[in-house]
């Protein structure tokens, strides 16, 4: 009788360290680090989002505005972003604090935007001469950050009107009288609130003691989110600016430029194609923005020439470019339309 035949083990050792193997990925897959992987995100070119009436869009030469793209790291992302300069790690709390959440960032970011395009509208219009009115009716309050001073104080759609005797025409406003401030200090706030019952407002007063910034704890917070009231707006040109999805002020200057050009003879770029970012004021002034190291990589992919970024983050951008780019450094609207007659 012939003896049964041997199969050799190896074969079934295999396979089963592949499939512990195949587990412990999966597994690891899942697992997220308090971590954000930064990476370049999306550019855009601004024609595709403004519609200035009467204006034109110039066939040569564009003017794009710089995203990132926020990822939750997982094992992997982690240690690939360790061999990638494009992708950095950030901590969460550096993006979202911990008492706030998801849903409350998205709709301030949305906010952020929001009052992005008004004032970028109303700077190129008044930058080109016209007669633009523009009154703040106040901030809204989109909602309160739990523990914090405003938490069950203040009201989701309650109107700041005026803090310590200054008047609040704008969210803006808030954080330009909270600035010189400290953990501890008191502020008066006067808000307009709905009634439940009349429907009608009320005007009512506050004393909050300002707590620790959960992103900076030395510095003040007062822990609100934050749009503006819906202002009285006339402006004498119709623009309207689709945002789609996409939150944050940093395309505020591009707009802004967007809108100059599709309102002037001449194309501002002289048919280049040029990247920026940086949120705009009121007073003509570009605020530093997040993001600019993977903006100044966005900025290169898309083949600009030169790429428009905020006084506040100008060193960091030159490190970033490495020569691959002309950086040009922006503290106001007027710096870049300086830059771009040079072109």
């Amino acid at each position: 009788m012939r003896p049964p035949a041997k199969y050799p083990k190896w074969p079934f050792y295999l396979a089963g360290s592949l499939v512990a193997v195949g587990i412990a990925i999966a597994i690891l897959l899942t697992i997220t680090l308090p971590y954000y992987a930064v990476s370049p995100g999306p550019v855009y070119d601004t024609s595709d989002f403004v519609t200035v009436d009467g204006g034109h869009i110039s066939e040569n030469g564009e003017l794009f505005f710089l995203t990132v793209s926020l990822k939750e790291a997982n094992v992997f992302e982690w240690a690939a972003a360790q061999l990638d300069e494009r992708v950095e790690l950030a901590k969460v709390e550096a993006y979202r604090p911990p008492d706030v959440s998801e849903e409350q960032l998205r709709r301030e970011s949305l906010a952020l935007m929001s009052q992005s395009k008004q004032d970028a509208i109303y700077v190129a219009l008044t930058k080109l001469g016209y007669e633009v009115t523009l009154i703040g009716t106040g901030a809204l309050v989109i909602d309160t950050i739990p523990d914090s001073a405003a938490d069950g104080v203040l009201e989701p759609n309650d109107i700041i009107i005026e803090m310590d005797g200054e008047t609040v025409a704008f969210r803006s406003d808030v954080l330009s009288i909270l600035a010189p401030k400290s953990v501890g200090d008191p502020v008066r706030v006067t808000v307009e609130r709905i009634d439940g019952e009349t429907d009608e407002f009320e005007v009512d007063d506050f004393e909050l003691i300002l707590g620790p910034h959960t992103d900076d704890p030395p510095k003040p917070m007062m822990g609100v989110l934050l749009d503006n009231n819906e202002p009285i707006v006339e402006f004498p040109v119709d623009v309207q600016i689709d945002s789609q999805n996409i939150g944050g002020p940093s395309a505020g200057l591009m707009f802004t430029l967007q809108i100059m050009d599709q309102l002037t003879p001449e194309p501002l770029t002289h048919g280049k194609r040029i990247a920026g970012t940086g949120s705009i004021h009121l007073d003509e002034t570009v605020g530093a923005i997040g993001g600019i190291h993977q903006k100044v990589f966005g900025a290169i992919d898309a083949g600009a020439v030169a790429v428009l970024v905020p006084a506040g983050n100008y060193d960091e951008a030159v490190v970033a470019a490495a020569g691959r780019i002309t950086v040009v450094r922006v503290e106001t609207v007027d710096d870049a339309l300086e830059f771009l007659e040079t072109l």
